[in-house]
C-alpha cells in the first residue's frame, strides 16, 4: 500500500502526456488520477523550493493502526455540529474559507489595517497559502501515505476522499499558514484565527479522510511557511513613513488631506520591481486644449442614478454591448469604487468552481497568488508613477465639477483602480481564457466608471489599464515558467 499513490501518479502522468491536456487546465488531470502529483516542484515565493521544509516520514504501521482506531471512535461520535463544521471547511479548495476570513477581518479592522494594507494582507495570505500548498504536495508525494479508508474500508468518509496522499493534511497546512499570517497583521485577533485553524484541521479527521498525525504535521508545516512570509513582510518597506515634499504650482495636485502612501514606490515588490521611472506618460499639459475639452465634456455629461436598475457588472456575460449607453452611471461608479480585491476575488471563486479547480488545491492556490501579486505589485508601480507627476485632479482645475463621490487624496494620473484592474484582469484572462473577453470588458468598464464619477480623465484610465496590463504580463511570464505547465 505504501506505493499506491506513486503508481497512480505514474499512470496519470503518462496518460496526461498522451492526451496533451492544455497546461492551464490541469483540473482535467484530476479526472484521470491523483491531483497535481508534480505540484511539489512548482516554483515558490518565500521558500527556496517545495522540498525545503519536507516533513519527516509519517508514523509507522503500529502507530497508524492506533490512529485508525482513533478515527473510527471519533467518526462514531459525529453529531450535527461536527457535520456542519466538516461541511463548512470542505467547501471549495482548502483556502476558500480563509480568503473570506481574510477579507472580512481586514474590513472589520480597516482603521488599523488600512485600505492599502488590505492589498498587502491579501497578498501575504495568498502567497503563504500557495507556498504552503506546494510544500505540502512535496511531502505528500515523497511519502505517499494512503488515506484512512484505503487502509481500513470500514471507515466511511462523509465527504469525497481527495485524490492525493494523506500526509500532510492540505486543509491543515493552509489553515496553519493562513492563521499565522492573519495573526501577524491583526495580532489582537490572533487567538480567534488559531482556533479556526485548529477547527479546520480537526474537521478532516472527523470527516474520516485524514489521520490526527496528518493534521498535526500540516499545521506545523503551514506555520513554518508563514514564518518565512512574515519575515519578508517585516522588511517589505510597507510601514515606511517619511514626509515628502509636495510640489505646488499650476497643474499640480492639491488636497486638504495628506497624500495617500506617497512612498509606495519604495515597497518591495514580489515579482515586478519598480525602477523609480514613470511607467506611462507624461499626461497632457494642464493648460492644453485637450484638457479643456475633457473638462467641458465631463461637466456636460449627464450623470444617471436609476433606483434598483440592473446594471452590467451583475451580468455573467459581462457588458452586453460595448459602447452602449449605460443604464445608471452612478450605480456603476459606486460598484467599482470598492477595494479591488473585493472585485476580483468573487470572480476567481466562481471560475475555480466552473473550471473544476475547487478540488485542485495547488491550482486554486496558484490562481490566488498570481492575481494578488499582480494587484500588489501594480500598486507599487501605479502609486510610484503618480508621485512622479503629481497631476491635478479634475476638481483641482475646475472646482465647479460635481463628482459622484469624494475624490481620493492622491494625484490623478494614472488611475489606481484602472491600474489594478488592468493587471488583475490580464492575469484572470491567462488563468481562465474562456472568459477573457468578459474580464477585458469589465476592466474597460471599470476604467470608464472613473470618468463617469468625474474623478479621473480619460488618459488616467486608459494609461492606467496599460500600466496594469504590462505588470500583469510580467506576472504571467513568471507563471508560465513556474513548473505548473
Amino acid at each position: 500500500m505504501a506505493t499506491f499513490w506513486h503508481c497512480v501518479a505514474v499512470i496519470t502522468l503518462v496518460t496526461s502526456s498522451l492526451f496533451a491536456l492544455p497546461a492551464e487546465h490541469a483540473a482535467a488531470q484530476g479526472a484521470l488520477g491523483p491531483i497535481e502529483p508534480r505540484a511539489g516542484s512548482w516554483k515558490t515565493h518565500v521558500l527556496a523550493s517545495g522540498s525545503e521544509l519536507r516533513l519527516p516520514v509519517p508514523p509507522d504501521q503500529a502507530a497508524t493502526q492506533a490512529e485508525l482506531a482513533e478515527i473510527k471512535a471519533l467518526t462514531a461520535r459525529r453529531d450535527a455540529t461536527a457535520l456542519d463544521q466538516i461541511n463548512y471547511w470542505d467547501a471549495g479548495w482548502p483556502g476558500y474559507r480563509w480568503m473570506d476570513i481574510g477579507m472580512s477581518s481586514g474590513l472589520e479592522q480597516i482603521s488599523t489595517v488600512g485600505g492599502f494594507g488590505q492589498y498587502r494582507l491579501m497578498t501575504l495570505l495568498s502567497v503563504a497559502m500557495y507556498d504552503a500548498t506546494v510544500a505540502a504536495w512535496d511531502s505528500k508525494y515523497a511519502h505517499n501515505r494512503p488515506r484512512p479508508s484505503e487502509l481500513d474500508p470500514s471507515i466511511v468518509p462523509v465527504i469525497a476522499t481527495p485524490r492525493s496522499p494523506s500526509y500532510p493534511s492540505e486543509h491543515a497546512v493552509v489553515a496553519g499558514a493562513a492563521a499565522a499570517v492573519l495573526a501577524y497583521v491583526m495580532p489582537q485577533h490572533a487567538q480567534r484565527f488559531t482556533t479556526k485553524a485548529e477547527e479546520a484541521a480537526r474537521s478532516r479527521v472527523a470527516a474520516g479522510v485524514q489521520y490526527p498525525s496528518d493534521v498535526k504535521a500540516g499545521l506545523e508545516l503551514g506555520r513554518a511557511v508563514a514564518a518565512k512570509v512574515i519575515e519578508r513582510a517585516k522588511a517589505d518597506g510597507f510601514d515606511t513613513t517619511a514626509n515628502v515634499p509636495i510640489p505646488t504650482g499650476p497643474g499640480k495636485w492639491v488636497s486638504s488631506s495628506p497624500p495617500n502612501v506617497p512612498k509606495a514606490g519604495s515597497w518591495k515588490a514580489w515579482l515586478v520591481p519598480w525602477d523609480g521611472k514613470p511607467d506611462v506618460g507624461p499626461p497632457p499639459a494642464y493648460d492644453s486644449a485637450e484638457v479643456a475639452k475633457e473638462l467641458a465634456d465631463m461637466k456636460a455629461f449627464p450623470r444617471t442614478d436609476v433606483p434598483n436598475a440592473l446594471f452590467w457588472p451583475d451580468d455573467p456575460a459581462g457588458r452586453p454591448a460595448p459602447g452602449s449607453t449605460p443604464v445608471a452611471t452612478d450605480q456603476i461608479a459606486f460598484h467599482y469604487a470598492k477595494l479591488n480585491h473585493l472585485l476580483w476575488a468573487p470572480q476567481i471563486n466562481a471560475k475555480l468552481f466552473e473550471y473544476r479547480w475547487d478540488q485542485n488545491a495547488p491550482r486554486a492556490a496558484r490562481a490566488y497568488a498570481l492575481v494578488s501579486i499582480a494587484s500588489y505589485d501594480t500598486v507599487i508601480h501605479c502609486w510610484g508613477t503618480r508621485y512622479v507627476y503629481w497631476y491635478a485632479r479634475p476638481i483641482n482645475l475646475d472646482p465647479t465639477i460635481q463628482t459622484t463621490f469624494l475624490t481620493p487624496p492622491q494625484p490623478a494620473y494614472p488611475s489606481g483602480h484602472s491600474c489594478i484592474e488592468g493587471a488583475t484582469s490580464r492575469v484572470l484572462e491567462y488563468l481562465f481564457p474562456r472568459e477573457a473577453p468578459v474580464f477585458r470588458a469589465r476592466a474597460e468598464e471599470l476604467a470608464k466608471s472613473r470618468w463617469w464619477a468625474k474623478i479621473h480623465y480619460t488618459w488616467d484610465n486608459n494609461d492606467g489599464l496599460r500600466l496594469g496590463r504590462n505588470v500583469g504580463d510580467k506576472v504571467i511570464e513568471w507563471g508560465r515558467a513556474d513548473g505548473s505547465q
